[in-house]
């Protein structure tokens, strides 16, 4: 996989531009081939509730992956580059007892990771919004074509008649493909700060300041390998979920990779801002790290608990996180 990014890499040349968006498809590219495992389904001699295994097991690996490489990917990168610029650390807030100066090397890692979180959880409130209304418009359309469902039981009981059982079960079907839907939109939504992230790596490279700092082009490069092997289950674990709701394999796979298809938008645009607003890089860095943190701890470890898989979740998620880790290390 690392040969098949490096030959990408190499088709861009020094331009940090180009080979920003020749690691970002590559991460969709994984996606793609995560999503593409759904075509196995029909060929695999197991149980559902062997899938389900799987599947939670592929939701914690991707947590573990994420978590990793929020931290030795984007937060440390971010601090370490608050800690270099004079105006962070050579502010004083206040003295300490060693004699040394609280300086504000942590603000622009805070403020990036609020803002990551922020912009997630303003994404998924727009789902749920758009759903929600689009639950109230079908239970109104069916009242007005079919008057006789919403008539009372003949025993008179409004509760138990026609047109409640009928709002319970359209309301209990939506509930289910709002789960399915918002694990599509969050996937995507924290696709675009990590194709920034990505493309902040790259983009950075062509800065006076990160020369100086000290970035790397390996640290671009395993920053993408990293995002790239987090993206494999991810792309299963959209695809999947909606082949079980009766969704066709090639609308499964399509919508798999489409939560990917914004990174290499998202890479061009980091490496842009990146190259003409320098201040921005330890920023950048801590919304993809904010975002990603974020979808962990709110989608993803939930979602794998669902089924009473938490032992199975659990350990994906240690094997996804020492992954991240020694690939951090080794490439690093």
């Amino acid at each position: 996989m690392i040969q098949i990014l490096y030959w990408l890499l190499s088709l861009a040349g020094d331009s940090p531009m180009l080979q920003a968006v020749a690691g970002t498809m590559f991460t969709w590219a994984v996606t793609a081939l995560g999503s593409a495992l759904v075509f196995l389904d029909p060929l695999l001699p197991v149980s559902q509730d062997t899938k389900q295994v799987v599947l939670d097991a592929a939701y914690g690996f991707s947590g573990g992956v994420m978590l990793a490489a929020s931290y030795w990917s984007l937060l440390a990168p971010a601090i370490e580059l608050a800690e270099k610029t004079p105006w962070y650390a050579n502010y004083q807030l206040w003295e300490k007892p060693d004699g040394t100066f609280v300086s504000l090397t942590w603000l622009p890692p805070a403020v990036g990771i609020l803002a990551g979180v922020a912009f997630l959880i303003l994404g998924d409130a727009l789902v749920a919004s758009y759903m929600d209304k689009q639950t109230e418009t079908e239970l109104a359309r069916r009242k007005k074509n079919d008057e006789t469902e919403w008539r009372p039981s003949p025993g008179g009981d409004a509760g138990e008649g026609e047109g409640v059982r009928l709002a319970m079960e359209l309301r209990a079907k939506d509930r289910s493909w709002r789960r399915v839907l918002l694990l599509v939109a969050a996937v995507t939504i924290h696709n675009i700060p990590e194709g920034m992230a990505v493309g902040v790596g790259f983009g950075a490279l062509g800065t006076e300041t990160c020369e100086k700092l000290g970035c790397s082009y390996s640290d671009a490069v395993n920053l993408a390998l990293g995002i790239g092997l987090q993206n494999f289950p991810e792309g299963m674990a959209v695809s999947l979920p909606l082949r079980r709701h009766g969704v066709p394999l090639w609308t499964c796979f399509f919508y798999g990779q489409l939560s990917g298809m914004v990174e290499p938008f998202a890479g061009l645009l980091g490496a842009t801002m990146i190259s003409t607003m320098e201040p921005l890089l330890p920023y950048a860095l801590s919304f993809a790290a904010g975002a990603m943190i974020f979808v962990v701890v709110d989608d993803l470890i939930p979602e794998s608990h669902q089924h009473g898989n938490v032992r199975t979740a659990t350990f994906g998620c240690v094997v996804g996180f020492l992954t991240m880790m020694i690939l951090d290390v080794a490439l690093g």
